[in-house]
């Protein structure tokens, strides 16, 4: 391994391309000058075709949990009754942040790598006509599954209650269709498919959810969106923006755009299957059902090796970090990211470090046999690895 060389196969922070790096490296420039105004509300309307919709999208300086608090705090007051759709780590997030502001928590639940069954969610709907939000999570970073959001959409949107949807490590990678789907509020982060570092947040509203958010009663400040729609429309935010990484997403919006959208969501899909048939050839147990699987990131089980001795492997001799379980799940699965800045090329390189990493935590698998799956399932995806 080459001294300070990195390869990130985590569900984020994902890989930055070297063009979005250089263009974060420009010299700064006023985050209230006319120049970085113009950046400022372009970038935001290019922003639009990634969440499919014509709502505007909204840029803060902050994590994705900022975007999620944001969410929350501009929808919710204190007593109000919310449902939030979990089963993983991050659903148990807005679990805490809905509680944090208030509100009777109601909770539809799945099994951790299961996915949420929206009949449910419309039986509590029934059930509970006062609830005013539905939280979801799209990709469960922490399980590798795929919610089914545009079901859970197609009963949600026939009531009184928003939709919220944390697509925090799916923008960009799966596809969303905000407007379609009729999702009121979706949320993004920078350091995923979005190919940045950590430090944005995105959100774009329904004008059901903006009617919420107007008369909603819950104390904020920094993240009242109404400030930031009615700075947007000056071109502009209401507090500092990060300006280096906007310089840098203007590039990143430049790659997808050449790519093309539904080029990018094929590009993750093969990724997702290479990996997916490597690790039923070498034996890994699939965390996630195929039906539900995520395409950017595989969560893997363990039988007859310690995964976190295979993760210590991968970083020591290759310099490839992969990431572990979380919560109850720690140190029995481990999550492959292949997201963003990702080809199958890279998808090759983690496969064939994992083998060695496998035989040498003592995993009885074929040398070769991983990759070999990965090639075919490649192979046979005809068309689509033109465009990658």
């Amino acid at each position: 391994m080459l001294q300070g060389q990195t390869i990130l196969r985590i569900p984020g922070p994902t890989p930055i391309p070297p063009q979005v790096e250089l263009a974060m490296s420009q010299p700064m420039i006023g985050h209230r000058s006319g120049d970085f105004s113009k950046l400022f509300a372009e970038t935001s309307e290019r922003l639009k075709p990634l969440f499919q919709t014509t709502q505007d999208v909204l840029i803060l300086a902050g994590s994705g949990t900022a975007g999620l608090e944001a969410a929350v705090a501009n929808t919710v007051s204190a007593g109000d009754t919310v449902l939030v759709a979990t089963a993983g780590n991050f659903g148990e997030r807005f679990i805490k942040l809905a509680a944090a502001y208030g509100a009777k928590v109601l909770r539809v639940d799945a099994p951790w790598g299961q996915g949420i069954d929206a009949l449910q969610i419309q039986e509590q709907l029934i059930q509970h006509p006062e609830i005013k939000v539905v939280f979801a999570t799209h990709c469960e970073t922490s399980t590798g599954v795929l919610h089914d959001i545009e079901s859970i959409a197609a009963v949600v949107k026939p009531t009184q209650a928003l939709l919220v949807v944390d697509a925090v490590s799916s923008l960009g990678g799966a596809d969303l269709k905000m407007d379609a789907w009729g999702v009121d509020i979706v949320i993004t982060g920078s350091q995923k498919a979005l190919m940045l570092p950590p430090g944005l947040t995105f959100l774009a509203l329904s004008e059901k959810a903006w009617q919420v958010v107007n008369g909603n009663q819950s104390p904020r400040f920094y993240f009242d969106l109404r400030a930031y729609r009615k700075k947007l429309v000056e071109s502009t935010s209401p507090y500092t923006p990060n300006v280096t990484m906007i310089l840098g997403l203007v590039e990143v919006l430049n790659m997808i755009e050449a790519e093309g959208l539904q080029n990018v969501f094929a590009r993750h899909q093969l990724m997702k299957e290479m990996t997916r048939a490597a690790g039923r050839a070498l034996g890994l147990p699939l965390f996630a059902p195929d039906r539900v699987a995520a395409p950017t990131v595989t969560s893997f089980g363990a039988e007859g090796f310690d995964p976190e001795q295979v993760r210590k492997i991968l970083r020591t001799d290759f310099g490839i970090t992969v990431a572990g379980g979380q919560q109850h799940l720690k140190g029995q699965i481990f999550r492959i990211g292949h997201m963003g800045y990702c080809s199958p090329v890279d998808v090759f390189q983690v496969l064939s470090a994992l083998e060695i990493a496998l035989v040498k935590a003592g995993a009885q698998i074929e040398l070769g046999s991983g990759v070999r799956a990965a090639q075919q399932v490649y192979l046979q995806a005809g068309e689509v690895v033109a465009h990658v």
